[in-house]
C-alpha cells in the first residue's frame, strides 16, 4: 500500500510533472490549459499504476484531484475510432456525474473527437437514448439509471475495458450496494477496474476482494493548510449571478487590489471586459500572454495603475504584490491544493488578506473539502444588498465632495457660475446642487433599485447544502417542529397504474427541483397521481419539475385543488402510503437515509 501525503508528497524527479507521467500530448495540453501545474499526491501515485494496467483502490476525500487521477489514463487508453461504451464511471449522485463528466470533455478537449455521455435519474430517456445511438466512448452514471438502461437493453458493456467506482462508501451509505454489483456482474472479465473512496467499511472490501485483481492500494491524507491571516468566505450564487456578485463584493469589500480567478482563458477577457464597463481598472493575463507583457501588468498592479487582474491559475504563477489584499474565485478550482495556491497570493509579508469564493450548487461538495484541507472555516457570506451598495456609494459621493471643497480656488469660481445661474433662472442653491450632481454622474445611477435583490435570493440548492452541513439531530428536531400549515400538497399525474414507488419520486423531486430529505412530508400514491406533501415551491423551482419524467411519464406537478379529472381513479389499490423522508435503496440519486450507530459510513 502506497501512502501519500497531500501538500508533500514523497514523488519526485519526473512524476513532479504531467509530463514526466506518460500521459499523451494532447492531454498534456488540456491540462495546461485549465491551469495544472504539477501533479497532487494522488495522481502522481494513481496515473502510472493505472496506465500500466493495474486495478487500484484509491482512499482520498473529494478536492484531493481524484477525479483526474482516473480520467486522465482511462482517457489517454480510450480508441476513438471504436465508437462504442470503453469506460464506464458509476457516482452516487447526479451532481457529481456532471461534474465528472464536465471534467473528462475539459482534458479530452485534444483528443479526436471523443464523447462522454452523463446517465442519471431526472433525466429524460431521450437525450440518453440518441446519445448512444450516435455513440459515445465514456459514460458517467449514477447505478439507479445505468440499471434501468441495462434492464431495457439500452446499453451495451461488453466491450469495456475500464471501470471506476468513484466516492465508493458513499454509493453504499446511499442503498446502491446490490446495483454496484450487479453493474460489476455484467461488465467483462476482462477489465481495468479502479475504486475511490473516503473510506473502507467492510462492504467496499468485499467489493474489492470479489471484483478487483491484485488491486494496488493507495492512501491520500490531506494535509494542505493555509495561512490564518487569511479569512475565508464564500458565497452562493447560481452561475448567471458571478457577474453581479463579483461587481457587488468589489463595490462594498474596502479592497486594495485584487485577483480575481476564472478557470478559462476566454472567461479572464470577458469578466475583465465587463468590469472596465463598470468602471473598474481592471486587465486579464493568462497562460498564453507574452512574458513582456505579465511583466507590465503585474508592475501596474504593484504601481497601483491597475486594482483588479482576471488570472487563470497559470498566470498567476510566482506573482507576488503585497497590495494585494482579496483572492476571489470567480470560478472554484478543481482541487484543493490549486485553492491553497491560489489564495495563498494575499495575506503576504505579515498582512492579512480575505479570500472569497463564489460556490454554485452544484460545487457545495468541493467548498467541504476545502474546509477539510486547508483545516479553517469558510464562512458562508450573504451576497451584499443593494442597501449596503448605496450606503457604499453614498459615502463615496459624501467623500468626493469632502474633497472637493477643499480645493479652495476651484470652489469660489463655481461659486460664482452657480450664483449666477440662481439669480437669473430664480432656483434653490439645493436645487442647483442636485442638478449639477445629475450633471456628473451621468447616465448611471447612483443608486441600485433595492427592489432588485429579490432577483438574487440564494438558489435553492445552496440552501440545502446548508442544511446538509447540520447534524441529523437538528434535522430530526426541524422535522418535529414544522407543521402541516408549512407544507402544501401536490399532485403529480402519475401513480400506482404505472408501478411508482416513494423512491422514484422523492429521487426526481429531489434532483431537479433542489429538495432536500428534510423537505418531504406524506406521499400518498393513488392509481391514478401521486399526493406530495412540500415546502412550498417557486417559479423557478415548479418550471424545472415540469420537465421531469417519471418511469417516462410527465409529472406535470402542481398544487393540489382535491378536485380530480374526468375518468381519474382516486382508489390506492395497494397500500404505498409513505411518511418515509428517505427510502432504503435508492436507483435515482434520492437524499441518503440516516444510518444506525456503528454501521460503516
Amino acid at each position: 500500500m502506497t501512502d501519500a501525503n497531500d501538500s508533500t508528497p514523497d514523488h519526485d524527479g519526473e512524476r513532479s510533472t504531467f509530463a514526466g507521467l506518460g500521459l499523451p500530448a494532447g492531454i498534456l495540453r488540456a491540462l495546461d490549459e485549465v491551469g495544472y501545474e504539477t501533479p497532487s499526491a494522488i495522481q502522481a501515485e494513481t496515473i502510472p499504476l493505472l496506465l500500466a494496467g493495474r486495478d487500484l483502490i484509491g482512499l482520498a476525500q473529494t478536492g484531493t484531484g481524484k477525479t483526474a487521477a482516473f480520467a486522465l489514463p482511462v482517457l489517454a487508453a480510450i480508441d476513438v475510432e471504436r465508437r462504442s461504451p470503453q469506460a464506464l464511471v458509476l457516482t452516487p449522485t447526479r451532481e457529481l456525474a456532471v461534474q465528472v463528466c464536465e471534467a473528462f470533455e475539459r482534458y479530452a478537449a485534444h483528443l479526436g473527437g471523443i464523447h462522454v455521455l452523463p446517465i442519471y435519474g431526472g433525466q429524460g430517456y431521450g437525450v440518453q437514448l440518441s446519445a448512444l445511438r450516435r455513440g459515445v466512448h465514456v459514460v458517467v452514471g449514477t447505478p439507479g439509471r445505468i440499471m434501468d438502461h441495462l434492464a431495457k437493453g439500452t446499453l451495451d458493456l461488453s466491450g469495456l475495458t475500464h471501470v471506476v467506482l468513484d466516492e465508493a462508501d458513499e454509493m453504499l451509505r446511499m442503498g446502491f450496494a446490490e446495483d454496484v454489483d450487479e453493474i460489476l456482474r455484467a461488465t467483462p472479465a476482462e477489465k481495468q477496474v479502479a475504486l475511490f473512496s473516503a473510506t473502507m467499511p467492510r462492504q467496499i472490501r468485499a467489493i474489492s476482494q470479489q471484483h478487483l485483481r491484485e488491486p494496488a492500494e493507495v492512501t491520500v491524507r490531506a494535509s494542505a493548510t493555509t495561512t490564518p491571516s487569511i479569512t475565508q468566505r464564500a458565497l452562493m450564487v447560481s452561475y448567471q449571478q458571478k457577474l453581479e456578485a463579483l461587481t457587488r463584493v468589489l463595490e462594498v469589500e474596502p479592497f486594495e487590489a485584487a485577483i480575481v480567478f476564472t478557470r478559462t482563458r476566454n472567461e479572464t477577457e470577458t469578466v475583465a471586459e465587463r468590469l472596465r464597463a463598470r468602471g473598474y481598472a481592471a486587465t486579464a493575463i493568462s497562460g498564453d500572454v507574452a512574458q513582456p507583457q505579465r511583466e507590465r501588468t503585474i508592475e501596474q498592479l504593484r504601481s497601483g495603475e491597475l486594482d483588479v487582474l482576471v488570472a487563470t491559475d497559470v498566470a498567476a504563477r510566482g506573482l507576488d504584490v503585497e497590495r494585494i489584499s482579496h483572492v476571489i474565485n470567480y470560478d472554484l478550482p478543481v482541487d484543493t491544493e490549486s485553492y491553497v495556491h491560489r489564495i495563498g497570493r494575499t495575506g503576504r509579508a505579515g498582512r492579512t488578506g480575505d479570500a472569497i469564493s463564489f460556490v454554485t450548487p452544484r460545487e457545495r461538495r468541493m467548498l467541504s473539502a476545502i474546509e477539510k484541507a486547508t483545516r479553517g472555516t469558510v464562512e458562508v457570506m450573504p451576497m451584499p444588498s443593494a442597501g449596503e451598495v448605496n450606503a457604499t456609494r453614498l459615502t463615496r459621493f459624501d467623500d468626493a465632495i469632502t474633497e472637493a471643497l477643499g480645493q479652495t480656488d476651484r470652489i469660489e469660481r463655481f461659486r460664482e457660475i452657480v450664483a449666477h445661474y440662481v439669480e437669473h433662472h430664480d432656483v434653490p442653491h439645493e436645487d442647483v446642487a442636485a442638478a449639477l450632481a445629475v450633471v456628473a454622474q451621468g447616465e448611471t445611477p447612483l443608486l441600485l433599485d433595492e427592489r432588485a435583490d429579490r432577483a438574487l435570493q440564494p438558489p435553492a440548492r445552496a440552501d440545502r447544502a446548508e442544511r446538509a452541513a447540520r447534524s441529523d439531530d437538528d434535522r430530526a428536531e426541524r422535522r418535529s417542529r414544522r407543521g402541516a400549515s408549512e407544507t402544501t400538497t401536490y399532485r403529480l399525474n402519475v401513480g400506482s397504474r404505472r408501478g411508482v414507488e416513494p423512491r422514484q419520486i422523492v429521487g426526481a423531486l429531489a434532483n431537479e427541483g433542489g429538495l432536500g430529505r428534510d423537505d418531504f412530508g406524506r406521499i400518498t400514491i393513488r392509481y391514478d397521481f401521486t399526493l406530495v406533501e412540500l415546502p412550498e415551491l417557486d417559479a423557478g423551482q415548479l418550471e424545472r419539475l415540469s420537465q421531469t419524467r417519471i418511469l417516462g411519464v410527465p409529472i406535470d406537478i402542481r398544487v393540489d385543488t382535491g378536485r380530480r379529472e374526468r375518468g381519474e381513479r382516486d382508489d390506492r389499490g395497494p397500500r404505498r402510503d409513505r411518511d418515509d423522508r428517505a427510502p432504503r435503496r435508492d436507483r435515482d440519486d434520492r437524499p441518503p437515509r440516516k444510518p444506525r450507530h456503528g454501521r460503516d459510513r
